[in-house]
């Protein structure tokens, strides 16, 4: 066991230029940094296993969860409960930093969900 980073960490891109950092990475529980440009969006989802947990670390995050919107800033974050229909925006000025908890790990169970 060390102290890991998103220096140090397994990186993957996804969407459009948007950045993730697994942090921790087992089969029950994945903890993710990533970041997101202004103007970027992830598509409307849900998870049928997964519970979620984002933590701005900086800028501002607005997720959208069933059908209302909430923006969140460094410090603050939002529970997403399996079934939830959701979605990470970046509407700010800046890169939005945070980390996702999943548990159990998210990929490989999302379904798409359009508006």
């Amino acid at each position: 066991m060390k102290p890991v980073s998103a220096a140090d960490a397994e990186h993957y891109t996804w969407g459009d230029n948007c950045d993730g950092w697994y942090l921790v990475r087992t089969a029950t529980l994945n903890i993710i940094e990533e970041k997101m440009p202004p103007g970027t969006s992830e598509t409307r989802h849900c998870h049928v296993h997964a519970r979620q947990f984002f933590y701005v670390l900086g800028g501002e995050l607005t997720m959208a969860v069933e059908h209302e919107e909430f923006t969140l800033r460094a410090g603050e974050g939002i529970e997403i409960a399996p079934g939830q229909v959701h979605q990470a925006i970046n509407r700010g000025a800046e890169d939005a930093r945070f980390l996702v908890t999943s548990q159990p790990p998210s990929h490989g169970d999302r379904m798409e969900r359009n508006a």
